[in-house]
C-alpha cells in the first residue's frame, strides 16, 4: 500500500511538472478618462500561486514590468501608482485625443489590443511553462460625463470617440 502510495504522488507530481501552469489571468479593467484626455486605468486580476510567491520574495517586479510594457505599446511614459497581488492602478497622460468645437468638445481614446502583449510574454523563456490570459473579463471606459462603454471578454478595443455632454 505504501509503495502505491509512493507511485502515485510520483505520477502527480510527474503531471503537475509538465502541465502549463495557469498565471495571470485579467478580470476587469477600467479606464476612467479626464476632460483633458489623460486616463487612470484599474486592473483586477488573479496570479497562480507561483506569481504569488515571486511578488511576495521580490523575484518578480510587476510594477516595473507594467510600466516598462505600458511605456512600450503607448510611446509615452506612465506612472503606476499601486500595485497589489489582485490589482494595479496606472495614470496614463494625454491618453485619449481631445477636441473641443465651440463650446463642446469630444474625447477619442485609441484602439489597442491584449494580443500585443502575449506576443511580448512569448518572447521570454518562461512562456512555454505558463499559460496567462491577457483579455479581461469586462474592459470599461468611463468618461468625464459618465457615458460608459463597455466590451466582455474582447482582445482587441477598438476606438471609442464620444461627444461630452454639456
Amino acid at each position: 500500500m505504501r509503495k502505491l502510495c509512493l507511485l502515485i504522488g510520483c505520477l502527480c507530481l510527474m503531471a503537475f511538472a509538465v502541465m502549463p501552469a495557469q498565471a495571470f489571468t485579467a478580470k476587469t479593467l477600467t479606464i476612467t478618462l479626464s476632460p483633458n484626455g489623460d486616463a487612470k486605468a484599474s486592473l483586477q486580476y488573479d496570479l497562480s500561486w507561483a506569481e504569488q510567491a515571486a511578488v511576495f520574495f521580490r523575484i518578480a517586479n510587476p510594477s516595473a514590468e507594467l510600466e516598462n510594457g505600458l511605456e512600450n505599446e503607448l510611446g509615452k511614459p506612465v506612472t503606476v501608482t499601486s500595485v497589489t497581488s489582485g490589482s494595479a492602478d496606472v495614470l496614463i497622460p494625454s491618453f485619449a485625443y481631445v477636441s473641443q468645437s465651440g463650446d463642446s468638445g469630444s474625447l477619442v481614446t485609441p484602439s489597442f489590443s491584449f494580443a500585443r502583449v502575449q506576443a511580448a510574454v512569448n518572447k521570454y523563456w518562461f512562456a512555454k511553462f505558463i499559460s496567462p490570459n491577457f483579455t479581461p473579463q469586462v474592459t470599461t471606459i468611463v468618461f468625464p460625463d459618465g457615458y460608459t462603454v463597455r466590451y466582455y471578454s474582447k482582445t482587441t478595443i477598438p476606438t471609442v470617440a464620444h461627444r461630452l455632454a454639456q
